[in-house]
């Protein structure tokens, strides 16, 4: 009787020589397949792939790890603060979409301090990923210099003032915050209040820098509401409450995230103000949620998913051995200017 050759063995694990068996390739070619080879034609990968999946393969892991010295893990160390609405799901989503049909999977690892670098020396000292992605940078984040010293490959969700160059892919904060003050000012207001958080990232620093010119160009009354990341929505609330009755109450209101934007339009509204009448609001969106509770609210979208998708490439790209200043994006803000007046 003929042996079967189109299946997996009856007993044993399943190996790259059982797929390469079952598809008619080479070794070498499933092999190079399995390691995300971008070489080879998108039919002979699809081929190998769906192989693989159909016999239950598993990648030995510690095998590949003492062969090539790779883990073909990535590390995402995120920040556990609430300052974006579905943020976390987001991210992880675009980097999930990102490595879909490479050989990495991806861990995740919260982080509560920002000026913390417990997780990333034991990733360095444990060598357990090949790359790692951190969010939410300082100016001088001292998670980055320590992969810096260790030139360890990484890319950061935020930018920061170190001399030296890494990869980084970022919101342009200072154009969302010019935008922002430019369309209040096109609807005639001329006190315009900015709602900020965590004031220990770079982000914070490149939006207050960036309001403060618009504002100035624009012969605006600046206050700033700030160090906001500490308070929680019900305390928000109470702030909005506070801000509707204050004698000085702003005409315009520009706000770095829609979690406080929401909290604080609830304390608006509990007072009688009318949002889009009374005092004029724009929202950094990160979610389809507050659009779909006021469809009339401005906002200015950051594409959270895209962000994980372009930090994966980047990281990867870095990985492979490519030159830090090749590795270095902005993502544009999407205005969604939702109303007539």
């Amino acid at each position: 009787m003929q042996k079967n050759r189109s299946g997996p063995p009856a007993k044993g694990r399943v190996t790259l020589k059982t797929i390469a068996e079952a598809t008619g390739l080479s070794l070498s070619t499933v092999s190079l397949s399995l390691r995300g080879g971008t070489t080879l034609k998108q039919d002979t990968r699809d081929k190998v792939a769906a192989a693989a999946k159909a016999l239950g393969y598993v990648p030995d892991r510690a095998g590949v790890r003492l062969r090539t010295g790779k883990t073909n893990v990535l590390a995402l160390v995120l920040d556990g603060a609430e300052d974006s609405i579905d943020f976390a799901r987001q991210m992880i989503q675009g980097i999930g979409q990102a490595i879909k049909g490479t050989p990495y999977h991806l861990t995740v690892t919260p982080e509560f301090d920002r000026q913390s670098t417990d997780t990333i020396r034991y990733i360095l000292e444990h060598k357990n990923a090949d790359g790692v992605i951190i969010t939410h940078t300082g100016p001088r984040d001292p998670r980055v210099q320590m992969m810096i010293d260790a030139d360890f490959p990484f890319v950061s969700h935020g930018r920061t003032e170190f001399f030296t160059p890494h990869p980084y892919h970022d919101f342009h904060s200072e154009a969302f915050a010019t935008m922002a003050v430019e369309r209040l000012a096109g609807k005639g207001c001329r006190r315009v209040l900015l709602v900020i958080g965590d004031d220990s990232t770079t982000n914070y620093h490149n939006i207050v820098t960036a309001f403060h010119k618009a504002a100035a160009r624009n012969a605006i009354e600046t206050t700033l509401f700030e160090r906001t990341v500490g308070l929680t929505p019900a305390e928000m609330r109470v702030k909005g409450v506070e801000l509707a009755r204050s004698p000085d109450r702003p005409d315009g209101i520009i706000c770095d995230s829609e979690m406080r934007a929401l909290a604080l339009l609830g304390g608006l509204m509990e007072a009688g103000v009318v949002v889009g009448e009374d005092v004029h609001l724009i929202y950094k969106q990160t979610s389809g949620i507050l659009p779909t509770m006021f469809p009339r609210l401005d906002s200015v979208r950051e594409d959270i998913l895209g962000a994980g998708i372009e930090l994966t490439r980047l990281l990867r790209m870095r990985i492979d051995g490519a030159p830090v200043e090749d590795l270095q994006t902005l993502a544009e803000p999407q205005p969604q200017w939702r109303s007539d007046d």
